[in-house]
């Protein structure tokens, strides 16, 4: 009861400001390149603008952007068949890690050449190499970001998103890319599933594939999307040795425990139920229980609109306007690396 008292009032204006956001995008398909996070996160900050005491909601709203983020991770896992995930995606494995390794590489290196805050610069380098908005929302809480640069991250991968789904294809024309290659291609070098759907969707209708390469291009990018896992322990680790540093001398103890982001093992065990169950069940059980993965995985869709929402209400658009061309340097420099070690790669394992 106290908890609905705190926080109750914030959820539900969260709530309010995700539903029509979510169902928007679902009934105008050409909003899907767009998607609901970006839509909630905007109306949040024209909310926010109208607001002038948010002292009624903000217990709520801090729940949504951290608590309820963290559980749209989670459910994230119920998505992933890791047996599928290994039967077709482990071809595209070295694609997968070399473009996550120049993301990463991109965004220290225009961290300290553009003096980018450092969890900006980690958000939009997780967010270019691995699932956009789904990466960040794992990375936000080990690295401990706050609301406005959780909204500037999503900012600049939105950005970039809508101009791959818009040009992408059109590119793979150009290059001559095979339905294989360019599967693989969107698979890696889109930032977030919604564009790399849009983009594999746009070559099926271009070239009569019948979904094949969306199907293909998505499995690419669920492999890419358990990066989540070492990545988000990697930043858990740096941070743990930070604040080792800051706290040095000041008898405050600091240990992996207290920055370790246990949801990430809740995410793990959700994969592993689904492959579980999806590959001992059979016949109206396996039926079921497909449902109910995807219930879950719609459920970790709209809780992270939830949460974006919130940000949303969090921020300083001003601010976010003013501050935004070097993160969007920085997110610019990731995409094209990573497009190029990408086609780079494919040519010289013969995926073209």
């Amino acid at each position: 009861m106290d908890f609905l008292k705190k926080n109750g009032k914030g959820i539900l204006l969260c709530f309010l400001v995700a539903f029509p956001s979510w169902l928007l995008v679902r009934q105008v398909g050409a909003l899907e390149v767009i998607g609901a996070p970006v839509i909630a996160i905007i109306a949040g900050m024209v909310l926010a603008i109208a607001i002038r005491d948010k002292s009624s909601v903000s217990g709520g709203i801090a729940f949504t952007s951290k608590k309820i983020l963290q559980y749209a991770v989670i459910l994230l896992g119920f998505g992933l068949n890791l047996g599928t995930i290994g039967k077709v995606g482990m071809t595209s494995l070295p694609v997968i890690i070399s473009t996550i390794t120049t993301s990463l590489v991109v965004a220290i290196l225009m961290y300290r050449l553009l003096k980018i805050p450092g969890k900006t610069a980690a958000l939009i380098g997780v967010g270019s190499c691995i699932c956009g908005g789904s990466a960040i929302a794992a990375a936000a809480p080990v690295i401990d970001a706050d609301d406005e640069e959780i909204a500037q991250a999503i900012s600049v991968i939105f950005l970039f998103n809508v101009i791959a789904a818009l040009i992408f294809p059109t590119l793979g024309e150009v290059l001559g890319l095979t339905d294989t290659g360019f599967g693989l291609f969107a698979g890696t070098a889109v930032n977030d599933t919604s564009s790399v759907t849009a983009a594999a969707s746009t070559w099926d209708t271009l070239h009569g594939t019948n979904g094949a390469v969306l199907e293909y291009a998505t499995i690419v990018k669920l492999t890419r999307t358990l990066a989540i896992i070492p990545v988000s322990l990697m930043l858990a680790f740096v941070r743990m040795q930070k604040e080792k540093k800051e706290m040095r001398g000041e008898g405050k103890p600091v240990s992996l425990k207290n920055v370790f982001p246990t949801f990430i093992l809740y995410f793990v065990a959700a994969s592993i139920i689904t492959t579980v169950i999806t590959s001992v069940c059979t016949g109206p059980v396996l039926g079921a229980a497909n449902e109910i993965f995807g219930f879950l995985k719609q459920l970790s869709k709209f809780f992270i609109v939830m949460a974006m929402a919130a940000i949303g209400i969090n921020t300083n658009v001003v601010k976010l306007v003013k501050t935004g061309g070097k993160p969007i340097a920085l997110g610019f420099t990731c995409w094209v690396a990573i497009a190029l070690v990408s086609l780079t790669l494919q040519q010289m394992l013969g995926i073209w």
